[in-house]
């Protein structure tokens, strides 16, 4: 059996979306120009280490769960089943899940900011990042092998940074202007 997994799966994968999604980002600014093509391209980054992050197994084994002892529903219990710390880094694992959100709000508003719609792209967009968290979680719920639990809190946790970093793209908007061709 090949082991997939860990922070080392985490870290090359990140880079080899950002160098991907960086070319893209320099073919996409001449005609979006530089602000909307890097911060489009850098959303898509950012989905992507998301789903690292919460989808690859933490470590390099997964364990066997059997179909008897898979959890049949997310927990409902508001702060969690997963004990406070993360394996990555110190802290409060609720504070990582939320900052895990914050640069997606922040790239949305910044991409969708150019935009005439954008009044109705960026809620819409913002409601999309919510349904991703949400997909993530019942993923971890469908998947048991990859040693992670579905939890209401997360969701919460992650829409709550998607929309503090909503905040923080519309004063990047205001003072990038991303509507102005450079």
């Amino acid at each position: 059996m090949i082991e997939v997994g860990g922070a080392g799966v985490m870290l090359v994968g990140s880079a080899a979306a950002a160098v991907v999604l960086g070319l893209v980002g320099l073919f996409a600014s001449r005609r979006l120009g530089p602000v909307t093509a890097f911060a489009l391209a850098g959303l898509a980054w950012s989905l992507v280490v998301i789903a690292l992050v919460t989808l690859v197994p933490p470590s390099g084994t997964a364990t066997l769960v059997l179909a008897e002892e898979r959890s049949e529903s997310c927990s409902t219990d508001y702060g969690g089943p997963a004990p406070e710390g993360f394996w990555i880094l110190g802290g409060g694992q609720r504070m990582l899940n939320t900052a895990l959100f914050v640069p997606a709000g922040a790239l949305l508003v910044l991409g969708l900011a150019r935009w005439r719609g954008a009044w109705v792209l960026v809620p819409l967009g913002l409601a999309g990042l919510v349904g991703y968290s949400v997909l993530i979680e019942l993923t971890q719920l469908e998947v048991a092998r990859i040693d992670r639990a579905c939890d209401v809190t997360d969701v919460v946790d992650n829409s709550t940074g998607a929309l503090l970093g909503g905040a923080v793209g519309l004063g990047l908007a205001w003072v990038l202007q991303p509507w102005r061709r450079d």
